[in-house]
């Protein structure tokens, strides 16, 4: 009898796929620590760029010893107050969806789309001389086809954009991916992302920013052909800049000056 029949074909094509699925999942369980370090590295790097060490990056200093720099805390959002414990240890995104760590955002604050927030939320500080020069924040919003994830710095005045930079998201290369554009990101330094009572002003235009219009300097250039995209980033940093976002926190520096 022939060897060459469907059922055997069928039987080897069924033990092939469990000899690939046996080798997948234990390379997956394998290398889990190590993308989880990797993971944790990338998202310190970003920090470091927003921090404004691209360039010690660049010349391969290690990122533990550059990020020894950084002052992380975390902070109660709702107090805008220091938080006695490890941000190192902490994990926002398993906290939002805690029923005591995290809560529901009101549908009419909930301008990023992301329904729920965690309660505490850690910050980046780089200091000079025990002086805050600048304030990196994590945030996070919906864009067309995914959560967006970032970090924006903050100048010690805490309204103008020192840097902007996303290490995950989903949205469409070509299109809403122009969000990683070094370009674009670049024109959201010196723009003002809140005014000096703490009010989100940042706004994200169709087109061009006109240099003579009086918002000019809190507005920045639209995505051409990603107008949702660019919008879930302005909805995005209106709420984090918001009272429910960092706003507390953000007036509790400006008052300590």
């Amino acid at each position: 009898m022939s060897n060459d029949t469907v059922g055997r074909t069928l039987l080897v094509a069924f033990l092939l796929c469990i000899v690939c699925s046996v080798f997948v999942s234990a390379a997956a369980v394998g290398l889990r620590d190590q993308q989880k370090a990797n993971q944790a590295a990338e998202i310190k790097r970003n920090i470091l760029t927003a921090a404004g060490y691209a360039d010690q990056l660049a010349a391969g200093e290690p990122i533990n010893t550059l990020f020894a720099r950084i002052d992380a805390r975390l902070v109660d959002l709702e107090t805008g107050e220091y938080v006695e414990q490890d941000p190192a240890t902490y994990n926002a995104r398993k906290a939002a969806k805690d029923s005591k760590l995290g809560l529901k955002i009101p549908a009419e604050l909930d301008q990023a789309g992301i329904k729920r927030r965690a309660r505490l939320s850690p910050v980046y500080l780089v200091k000079k001389e025990d002086a805050i020069s600048r304030i990196i924040l994590p945030v996070h919003g919906k864009g067309l086809w995914s959560t967006m994830y970032g970090f924006i710095a903050l100048n010690a005045d805490t309204q103008t954009v020192a840097s902007l930079s996303f290490y995950e998201h989903g949205e469409t290369p070509g299109l809403g991916g122009e969000i990683d554009n070094p370009r674009w990101r670049a024109s959201w330094v010196g723009k003002t992302w809140a005014d000096e009572a703490g009010t989100p002003i940042i706004d994200v235009v169709k087109g061009q920013v006109n240099p003579a219009d009086p918002k000019a300097g809190s507005q920045i250039d639209g995505l051409s052909g990603a107008t949702l995209t660019a919008n879930g980033v302005e909805y995005t940093m209106r709420y984090w800049a918001g009272e429910h976002g960092f706003g507390p926190y953000l007036a509790k520096i400006r008052g300590q000056k």
